[in-house]
């Protein structure tokens, strides 16, 4: 699906293929937009944890049923922040084969670039789980949200990794940034063993999303007032399940090890593969 907005003109077309880059694209609205964006996340951060999510919770319901829709609940919101910056013409997306995600158990595993790139997920995984950073517990427009969803903290890697492949276990699907935070721009990804440990432990299939956005923007320290000078474009295409078979029968260590390398050469040549493409 592309859902680019018809806003720029065919002069600015020109300048953005000729490599610009002064302000343009509706600079100044586009910044306003994403300041009050980022408000909106928060207040509806605030809103969907102290007072829908636990309405939700109220209603009588298996512990399975009350997560599923506390989620849902949570993704629909999620919807609407990506809704009002895309329809504002703050950014544009696409997102390719998301009606593959979502499956039993399955593990999806993503690189990193950006500060929405978990948004943009959860917003169309309405069921998923997701491993994200202990700060969210800490933070308390978020701290009620995440609690009450069930996701896993990432702060303690052995108990990480059990939550993680529990919820594969109880027929969760599962969201994991290998990297375990965003990628610098310029630097090389890194990928941590965490991943490749809780797919071989309990996923059913592992399917990989690359997610690439440019001109960059949101990346790691960079503020969110540092926008560029054109609308970023979002692109998130889901690739072909990765096969587990080849690291069953060895020992965790060694699998782990040999799948998390794989995975690190699968994710640069597809995303080099992607980026001569659209080059």
């Amino acid at each position: 699906m592309n859902a680019e907005p018809q806003l720029a003109n065919e002069a600015t077309d020109s300048a953005s293929r000729c490599g610009d880059s002064r302000r343009r694209d509706y600079w100044y609205w586009r910044l306003f937009m994403t300041g009050f964006s980022f408000s909106l996340f928060g207040v509806g951060a605030l809103v969907v944890g102290a007072v829908l999510l636990p309405i939700v919770k109220l209603i009588p319901a298996s512990r399975d049923t009350k997560r599923r829709r506390a989620r849902a609940v949570m993704s629909a919101g999620l919807r609407l922040f990506i809704g009002v910056m895309h329809r504002s013409g703050a950014l544009t997306y696409e997102f390719h084969g998301r009606e593959r995600l979502g499956r039993y158990g399955q593990m999806i595993v993503a690189n990193h670039p950006t500060l929405i790139d978990v948004v943009f997920l959860l917003a169309f995984i309405p069921t998923a789980s997701c491993v994200v950073k202990q700060g969210l517990w800490r933070n308390p427009l978020t701290r009620w949200a995440v609690t009450l969803v069930e996701f896993i903290p990432n702060d303690q890697t052995a108990s990480m990794i059990e939550g993680a492949a529990t919820a594969l276990r109880e027929r969760q699907s599962l969201i994991f940034f290998p990297e375990g935070t965003r990628t610098r721009p310029n630097q090389p990804m890194v990928f941590h063993r965490g991943a490749a440990n809780v797919a071989l432990r309990a996923a059913t299939e592992l399917t990989p999303v690359y997610i690439s956005c440019e001109p960059t923007t949101l990346a790691k320290s960079e503020p969110w007032y540092r926008i560029p000078a054109r609308r970023p474009h979002f692109s998130l295409v889901v690739g072909e399940d990765l096969d587990l078979s080849p690291y069953r029968n060895t020992p965790l260590p060694l699998a782990s090890r040999a799948l998390n390398e794989a995975m690190h050469r699968h994710f640069q040549q597809a995303l080099a593969a992607r980026g001569a493409q659209t080059a």
